[in-house]
């Protein structure tokens, strides 16, 4: 893995010193709510990180500080799936989109990859906009059962995807 670079961000592969980082941001209740519907523990947070540090994932910067992440995690068969976390204070500039093209970008130059999906829940709006900005389509809604379910998780999880060819319209 390389750093990437957009127009306002730099994309350095994640390394250890990046946890703090990471606590921090799962220790915001707004930041989780779509996932656990509440905010990490710091002995939660670096429990759930310090195990996938290094992994494929980036830590976007604007100028010298950290906004977010972007990972695009390998499953089988030629397929992957994106994932994508940014602080509160960095939403709705485009910056998720921003980070996600880059790192689509990347990992797409594998000539192995076919296909990235992404999930959200079906009330996450502002992270389904992401994913329709990205060229990803929805191709099927999910409703799981769940222990002790969020709100909205009876509207099931939306599942997108876009393919090598895809991804290959949008960019030329």
């Amino acid at each position: 893995m390389r750093t990437l670079t957009t127009s306002r961000l730099r994309l350095e592969p994640i390394v250890a010193r990046d946890l703090d980082f990471l606590v921090e941001l799962d220790g915001d209740a707004q930041v989780l709510r779509h996932i656990l519907g509440r905010a990490r523990t710091e002995a939660e947070a670096r429990d759930f990180w310090t195990p996938q540090i290094p992994g494929p994932m980036w830590v976007g910067y604007v100028e010298d500080e950290p906004v977010g992440w972007w990972s695009l995690w390998p499953r089988e068969g030629g397929a992957a799936e994106l994932g994508y976390r940014l602080a509160g204070r960095w939403w709705r500039q485009g910056l998720a989109v921003e980070g996600a093209r880059a790192v689509l970008a990347e990992c797409f130059a594998d000539p192995g990859l076919d296909v990235v999906r992404a999930e959200t829940m079906v009330v996450n709006t502002g992270s389904r906009g992401v994913m329709r900005r990205l060229g990803m389509r929805e191709v099927r809604i999910e409703v799981r059962e769940w222990e002790d379910p969020l709100p909205g998780a009876e509207l099931g999880e939306v599942i997108s995807e876009i393919t090598r060819q895809d991804w290959a319209s949008t960019v030329s």
